[in-house]
Formats: structure tokens, C-alpha cells, sequence
């Protein structure tokens, strides 16, 4: 390392951790291999930054992946070259699918050798294309800074995504002046401010004006965009009820007033028929997912669509809009909003209308069902959320689904009520997701609780991050929805497949010997009044947690949209469920 105390000459390796620290970065998730070992030798020299070894590549991407969606934070993560490259791919597409901004940095062979098929050499920006926001390959060391500032600044401008920078040996061994001033790219493009005046504002304020029945459909941008005051706002404002996607979830709190709940496939019914009824729908933030919509063409046939979205490509993707206001959505809000006036009080009609139609579907609401001798895994969802209301951790609280029933019940029994407060797999639907995702929230949020809830097919998927948890001393909770089954395969091979139930029923080994042979505490629970108090233990151990919850074998959840269907053609829940001896069908 030179002298000059203002621009020193370093390493490709120094450089790149320079460079990361000067971006913010103080946890990286990785495996070293031969590829990027030249970066890994270099990590001591920059102890601000620490490494988190985890047991599986796609395990590091994951734990980028929940580390950004729990703090707003980037995500970072590395692998080698080859295999340890390839083993990202899954945890990029999940992060590309949801918006997620994360940058993964990976070793590759010298550029001398490049396409010549050397050992563990493969195409990752190649391979990536289709699923990253963008991707670099790096051959020289002057390359590197400004490539990786200009990385942090395409994963968080506009649309947030995921970027890999693929770094080759002799760039990362070579030696440069490092200059992190020099390095900075060029602003952003900035959207076009939308102004007041403007044709497609225009429009967007005479529709919401004449709308009797509108719906605000709240997504996932309204926690990207940090606009949930402002949603809120308006939503009082004009008393407009809102439904929510699965990643809009907590964006607006669950208890007020004119949150309706989750919308789409396995949302709420009372939810789904108010789309099909409403006179306009207001999209914050989401890009209508097929299972969000159900059959486009019987999709809220009577309404008009007003589409506020930071991605022009999703306008008009799926649902046409009849008005596209393309920006930020906080700041396309706070032009729309001062150019309304407040509604009036009688305009909660529409309201009153929605709320008279959930009938007895309400009675979901299991708080109070009696004990009939069976474990319901929503018995199991709602007693964590009671549990964590009672102790007053509920908006300090992050729960990570992995994928299937569990992460519908999830949403249908835990009650939401602040934003980042749910890590969950939307686009991609990603098994072995929420373990090590779970492990990236802890670390960007030390202070607040965790919970993984998985099932025990996803949960076999990535187990071995449990001992990535010991070696880094999480205290991370974690709920295993065991029914012995691939549960939604299953549902669907009872739902649609006659009951043939071909390779859904899953064996599983001892979750609690699994995970004390790793060193982590854990318990059995067969009967719900066990619930409550093993979760109590759970949380106030200070230390890893997990519980198998032994739960009915083949309950469903409901209702549920068929796929191809419309969103008011749902099935419900069998007359001959057991459930029904103690509640209402929805």
C-alpha cells in the first residue's frame, strides 16, 4: 500500500472492500472459494465489515435478500466462481421478482483464461441476465469502485433490484489508486416530476372524484417508497378502503379502519367481491400478480384503473390502466392528494356496504374458538401474534415464511401492523426461503424479535443455516408447521387431483434432535394450550429457539381462487372439516 494519504494505490481486493465500507456496507454474507479467496485474504484489513459464513451459497443470498427487505438497507453477499456463482442464482431471482435491492459480488478466473473453460469457470453474468437489475464483469482493478458504486446506485434508484458484480482473479490481485470521490457515478435519471397540471393528473383527480365504490390496492412499492403516511393520507382523506397484496402487508396497520385485508388467491372474501364491485381501483405500488387478479378477463369488470408505478414496463402489463401516473409513489401522492378535497363523512358508505358483506367469513377470527382436541397450524400463527401483542413486541417483531400453507396462514392469522414486519417470498415462491432470510433480518435488526415459520418441507431445504445461527449467536425463533406433507402440493392434489397425493407426504427427521445436535434448544407441541407458553419461552430465552409444532395433517387453507379462475369464484373450506365443529365456513 502506497503512502499517499489521499488516494492510495491498493489491491482489486482493498479496493472492493474500501469501497463497500464507503457505501455503508458493515455485513456481507459469503463462501469463500479459490476464485475470490484473493478478496477474502483481504477482509482483515477493514474490520468495520463482517462476514457472516454461511453454510450454502444460496443461503447467502438469501440472508442478503431478508437483510434488505427488513431494513431498507442493501444487501450483500459473494460467492466464488462456478458452482459457489450458480448457487446465488435462486436467491437473485427471488430478490428481482420482489424489488429486493441487493448486490452480489462473485470470484471468477483470471481474464487470461476466461471462456476457455477452465475449472470452475462459468458465464454468472450470462446466466443472470434475465434475473438481475443489472450485471457487471470486472477485468481490471481501476474498474472496480466505480463499478460497485454504480451498482449501489441501480439497486436503489427507481425500481430497487439485485446487481452482481462478477470480479476476475488478476483484477482482484492487481493494483490500482483508489480515489472513492472519483468513483461516484453520474446522478441517477430522475423521473419526470408529474405535475398538478398535467393531462394524466387531470384525469386521475375527475375519476377519484365521481367514484362511488373506489378500492386502494396496496403493494409492495408502498414499503420500497417509504409512502405510508402518505397512502394513509389520502385513504382517510377520501374514505377509500384498502386491500392489500401479500408484500403490502403492514404497510397500513392491520387495525384500521379501512384496511380490508389481503386480496387475491387466498385473501379474504369480502375483500375479492369488493374488487369485482368497485367503480375504480387505485394500484399504489403493485403490479397486478396473476394471483392477485385471477382470470383477467372477469377481473373487476366495471371499474376504471388508475396504475401509480415507479416501472413504466408494468403498465399495462397484466391489467390496462385507464390512467398511468409513472414516479416515486410518495411523491406523485403528495402532488395528487393536495388537489382533492376531503370527503365527506357519508362517503363511508361504500364501507359500511363491504363490511355488511363478510357476514360470518369473519369468524376466522379463531381467538376464541374452544379447544376440540386438533392442532390447527392457524391455531399456531394466531397464538405467536397473541403472544406477541400481550408482551408488546408486536410492531417489534419480524416474521419470515418460507412458502406454502403456513406463509398463507401467515398472512390470513398474523396481523400486520407496521411496514418490514413481514419477509416472505412473493414472485418466485421460494422453499428454503425463510430460514436463512430469517438470519439476515436478525442481523439488520439485532433489537427486534424474529420468527421463522416454515413448513417441514421447505425447512429440510436450508436447514444447515442452523449452525449459521450458533456460530453467530442469533437469537432467532423458529416454528416448524409440521403435517407431514408437502401442504400446498398436497391441497392441490385434494382440490384438483382426485387426492392423489403423489410425493407430497414428506418424512422428517426429529426438528428438536436436528436442532439441539446443532446446539439449539427446541420443544414438541401436539396441543394448542401448550402454544402460548412454549412460545413465551421461545422469546424470552435470549437464545435460538425452534419448535415443532405437530399440526393436523390435512387441513387446507381457504378460501382459495383456483388458478384460472375469477376473483369470485372461490372454494371454501369442505363441509365434512373438522374445523367446522367449532367455527363458521368462510
Amino acid at each position: 500500500m502506497a503512502n499517499n494519504n489521499q488516494h492510495p494505490t491498493l489491491t482489486g481486493s482493498e479496493i472492493l472492500w474500501a469501497t463497500l465500507a464507503g457505501e455503508g456496507t458493515t455485513t456481507v454474507f459469503g463462501y469463500p472459494g479459490g476464485a475470490i479467496l484473493p478478496i477474502y485474504d483481504a477482509l482483515r484489513k477493514f474490520p468495520t465489515i463482517h462476514h457472516v459464513l454461511v453454510r450454502h451459497e444460496q443461503g447467502a443470498s438469501h440472508m442478503a435478500d431478508g437483510y434488505a427487505r427488513a431494513s431498507g438497507r442493501v444487501g450483500v453477499c459473494m460467492a466464488t466462481s462456478g458452482p459457489g456463482a450458480t448457487n446465488l442464482v435462486t436467491g437473485l431471482a427471488t430478490a428481482m421478482l420482489d424489488s429486493i435491492p441487493m448486490i452480489a459480488i462473485t470470484g471468477q478466473v483470471s481474464s487470461k483464461v476466461l471462456g476457455s473453460d477452465a475449472f470452475q469457470e462459468v458465464d454468472i453474468t450470462g446466466i443472470t441476465l434475465p434475473i438481475t437489475k443489472h450485471n457487471f464483469l470486472v477485468t481490471r482493478a481501476e474498474e472496480i469502485a466505480p463499478t460497485v458504486r454504480k451498482a449501489f446506485q441501480i439497486a436503489t434508484s427507481g425500481r430497487p433490484g439485485p446487481v452482481l458484480i462478477d470480479i476476475t482473479k488478476d483484477a482482484q490481485q492487481a493494483t490500482a489508486t483508489f480515489d472513492f470521490d472519483a468513483a461516484a457515478p453520474g446522478a441517477a435519471r430522475p423521473h419526470p416530476m408529474l405535475r398538478a397540471e398535467s393531462a394524466a393528473m387531470r384525469e386521475a383527480i375527475a375519476l377519484i372524484k365521481q367514484a362511488k365504490k373506489p378500492i386502494i390496492l396496496a403493494g409492495h412499492g408502498i414499503v420500497e417508497s417509504g409512502a405510508e403516511a402518505e397512502v394513509i393520507a389520502f385513504a382517510e382523506s377520501q374514505k377509500i378502503p384498502i386491500a392489500t397484496t401479500l408484500l403490502g402487508l403492514g404497510c397500513v396497520p392491520a387495525a384500521h379502519p379501512l384496511q380490508l385485508g389481503m386480496m387475491g388467491m387466498h385473501g379474504e372474501s369480502w375483500v375479492n367481491n369488493a374488487i369485482q364491485q368497485a367503480d375504480l381501483l387505485l394500484a399504489f405500488g403493485m403490479r397486478f400478480d396473476d394471483r392477485v387478479t385471477g382470470n383477467l378477463a372477469s377481473y373487476s369488470p366495471n371499474s376504471k384503473k388508475i396504475h401509480i408505478e415507479i416501472d413504466p414496463s408494468e403498465i399495462n402489463k397484466n391489467v390496462r390502466a385507464d390512467v398511468a401516473l409513472i414516479g416515486d409513489l410518495k411523491s406523485v401522492l403528495q402532488v395528487l392528494l393536495p388537489q382533492l378535497q376531503p370527503k365527506s363523512a357519508d362517503a363511508g358508505a361504500w364501507l359500511d356496504e363491504i363490511n355488511a358483506s363478510k357476514g360470518t367469513a369473519a369468524v376466522r377470527d379463531i381467538i376464541n374458538l374452544p379447544d376440540n382436541g386438533h392442532l390447527y397450524a392457524a391455531h399456531v400463527i394466531h397464538d405467536i401474534w397473541r403472544e406477541a401483542q400481550a408482551a408488546g413486541r408486536l410492531n417489534e417483531t419480524i416474521v419470515v415464511t418460507d412458502v406454502g400453507q403456513h406463509q398463507m396462514w401467515e398472512a390470513q392469522y398474523f396481523k400486520h401492523e407496521a411496514p418490514r414486519t413481514l419477509v416472505t417470498s412473493g414472485g418466485l415462491g421460494t422453499m428454503g426461503f425463510a430460514l436463512p432470510a430469517a438470519i439476515g433480518a436478525k442481523v439488520a435488526c439485532p433489537e427486534k424479535d424474529v420468527w421463522v415459520i416454515a413448513g417441514d418441507g421447505g425447512f429440510q431445504m436450508t436447514a444447515a443455516e442452523l449452525s449459521t445461527i450458533v456460530q453467530e449467536g442469533l437469537a432467532i425463533n423458529v416454528a416448524i408447521i409440521n403435517n407431514g406433507f408437502l401442504g400446498m402440493v398436497r391441497q392441490w392434489q385434494e382440490t384438483f387431483y382426485e387426492k392423489n397425493y403423489s410425493a407430497s407426504p414428506i418424512l422428517s427427521p426429529d426438528f428438536v434432535m436436528l436442532a439441539a445436535a446443532h446446539g439449539i434448544a427446541g420443544a414438541h407441541v401436539e396441543k394448542r394450550a401448550d402454544v402460548i407458553p412454549t412460545v413465551t419461552k421461545a422469546r424470552t430465552s435470549g437464545k435460538a429457539f425452534l419448535i415443532n409444532f405437530q399440526v393436523e395433517k390435512e387441513d387446507g387453507v381457504y378460501p382459495m381462487i383456483a388458478p384460472g379462475a375469477a376473483l369470485h369464484e372461490m372454494v371454501r373450506r369442505p363441509q365434512s372439516d373438522p374445523l367446522l365443529e367449532t367455527a363458521e365456513d368462510e
